[in-house]
């Protein structure tokens, strides 16, 4: 029997198109003779759309875009109906949520899926959540003694008051170069590099269209190096890769429109290094309780220090993404890794039913 996967995708929030990338990325990688596939895309708008079963990958984005028009089956008020058939025929055996950013990586999507009591992939409600606010993320980092950059965090309306306040409070804390970031998304969407104080007025309010929160790190002259992690209770790490952007920084259009950006797999460390970055990022993850995959960035210094940048709960899967690039250079591809991931969704899901919710 076919194990029925649910993909959802797309969802409402400014890493939409990212979602949809990531969400072709897999139809074209996915085993058919193994997995039964039921696209429901989330439009921008909030409507949750299921649409026909794929029987062979998607030709292109606008493939995997549904209108509610054509295919009526609900919004996201009723997704719980899409998701939760009472028919055996059409129940869905996992969910593969391959949202990015608000409202699909932050736990919430993950929330309403354990209230289903349905499969999933990928982090749970709570690593989820802490991953997608870098500040929480950070904190929690901090506690669990992993040294990284140092940063301060605003509330706009905080911001909105006083202004001055906050600008001094990074050229005194922080300085130039520095980093503007919505505390709670990824793929570079509003992110800005500042060396100057009028850079750093404009960055705030970049920023803050996109979050009521943002975090402004320290700039660091470092080599950007990233790692796989897969697994449950029991993680492991693929080789690492090294990011290098001919821009300033690695930014949105580098990451998904360019192509042209370098990236070095395996990266170029001492066994050393490598043993020791496999062991930060085990130790991240634990931090953070998480399961299924990360990809955790970390900085290398000049010294020979690594320091934490982030970790990605939900890490993309484009034909530019390092996660699937640095496990395919570990021996793992595309369609392993897919299988790997259900089959992680599954142990999770079948250890929970053990627990006990009443006495």
């Amino acid at each position: 029997m076919k194990i029925k996967i649910g993909l959802l995708y797309g969802g409402k929030s400014a890493e939409h198109k990212v979602s949809m990338q990531t969400a072709l990325a897999v139809t074209k990688a996915i085993d058919y003779e193994k997995f039964e596939i039921h696209p429901i895309y989330i439009s921008e708008d909030g409507q949750w759309i299921k649409g026909p079963q794929l029987n062979s990958p998607a030709e292109n984005v606008a493939a995997l875009e549904f209108s509610s028009s054509a295919l009526s089956l609900g919004t996201a008020g009723s997704s719980p109906a899409i998701l939760n058939s009472n028919s055996e025929e059409e129940r869905l055996d996992v969910i593969f949520p391959l949202l990015h950013g608000p409202n699909g990586e932050d736990g919430t999507v993950q929330g309403m899926l354990e209230l289903l009591n349905l499969p999933y992939v990928g982090n749970g409600v709570l690593a989820s959540a802490a991953g997608m606010d870098k500040v929480i993320m950070k904190n929690i980092f901090a506690q669990a003694g992993l040294n990284q950059v140092d940063y301060v965090s605003f509330i706009r309306s905080e911001w909105e008051k006083q202004q001055e306040v906050s600008y001094q409070q990074v050229e005194t804390n922080i300085g130039y170069p520095c980093f503007v970031k919505p505390a709670n998304l990824g793929s570079s969407v509003g992110i800005s590099k500042c060396t100057n104080r009028s850079e750093l007025e404009e960055a705030f309010k970049e920023a803050f269209q996109f979050d009521r929160k943002i975090i402004v790190e320290q700039g660091v002259t470092a080599r950007e190096i990233e790692i796989g992690v897969l697994g449950n209770d029991e993680a492991e790490c693929s080789v690492p890769g090294e990011i290098v952007p001919k821009k300033a920084f690695y930014d949105y259009k580098a990451k998904y429109e360019d192509g042209d950006t370098g990236l070095i797999i395996p990266a170029e460390i001492s066994e050393a290094q490598y043993i020791e970055l496999q062991e930060l990022a085990k130790k991240a993850y634990k931090a953070l309780d998480c399961s299924g995959l990360v990809r955790a960035d970390f900085f290398l210094t000049a010294k020979g220090e690594f320091l934490i940048n982030e970790v990605n709960t939900m890490p993309g899967f484009t034909p530019f993404s390092m996660f699937p690039l640095m496990w395919k250079h570990t021996g793992v591809e595309y369609p392993q890794l897919i299988e790997r991931l259900v089959q992680l969704a599954i142990d999770r899901h079948e250890k929970k039913q053990k627990i006990k919710y009443t006495f």
